[in-house]
């Protein structure tokens, strides 16, 4: 893995991302933490570069900005890109073994955006509703998982395809290790 200088740290790119697209919304410290449901101390650590957010907190901060998820993490890049196996910006779940790695964000004419999950057994990954019209698309790569609406999650191995309302809540709950796959979310 290369050495990354301190201004393309993940947490560098989602601080400067956070602070341009809460500019852009004209909105204040206080209206979007409070939009987020997160502290606004938590907001400004997150700008400042000095925070370790959640997934579950970037979320949240998407849905109060009305943004993709893929502005936070997603610096300009040359036109071919490569991330190897292990690399990329990874962003954790609180309370689950789940990992999210932003392969590629959709350019300004596109509105999804493409990731690398990894999960192991022991706690599904839970997620609140994203903006409306969201719409998730999973393809397993490896072991099992359970996968969909909350209310009616399927079962998925080694190639299966899922899609779902991702504007409503919905699960990823790895059944064996290791387990991955490619999430694409797609917005309107």
């Amino acid at each position: 893995m290369t050495q990354q200088d301190a201004t393309t740290t993940p947490q560098a790119v989602i601080a400067a991302a956070l602070r341009r697209e809460r500019t852009r919304a004209g909105l204040s410290l206080s209206e979007v933490a409070g939009r987020a449901g997160i502290a606004k101390s938590t907001l400004s650590q997150l700008e400042s570069g000095t925070g370790n957010p959640s997934l579950e907190t970037l979320w949240a901060l998407c849905v109060a900005l009305d943004m993709p998820f893929s502005r936070l993490l997603d610096p300009p890049r040359p036109n071919v890109h490569v991330i190897r196996a292990g690399e990329g910006p990874v962003v954790a779940a609180e309370q689950s073994e789940y990992r999210a790695t932003l392969l590629a964000a959709g350019p300004a004419n596109s509105r999804r955006d493409l990731f690398r999950i990894t999960a192991e057994p022991g706690h599904a990954r839970r997620s609140d509703p994203h903006s409306v019209g969201v719409v998730e698309h999973v393809l397993l790569a490896e072991g099992r998982a359970l996968v969909g609406p909350v209310d009616a999650p399927v079962e998925l191995h080694p190639g299966d395809y899922i899609a779902y309302p991702g504007d409503r809540p919905h699960v990823f709950e790895a059944l064996a290790s290791p387990t991955w796959a490619t999430l694409v979310v797609e917005y309107t």
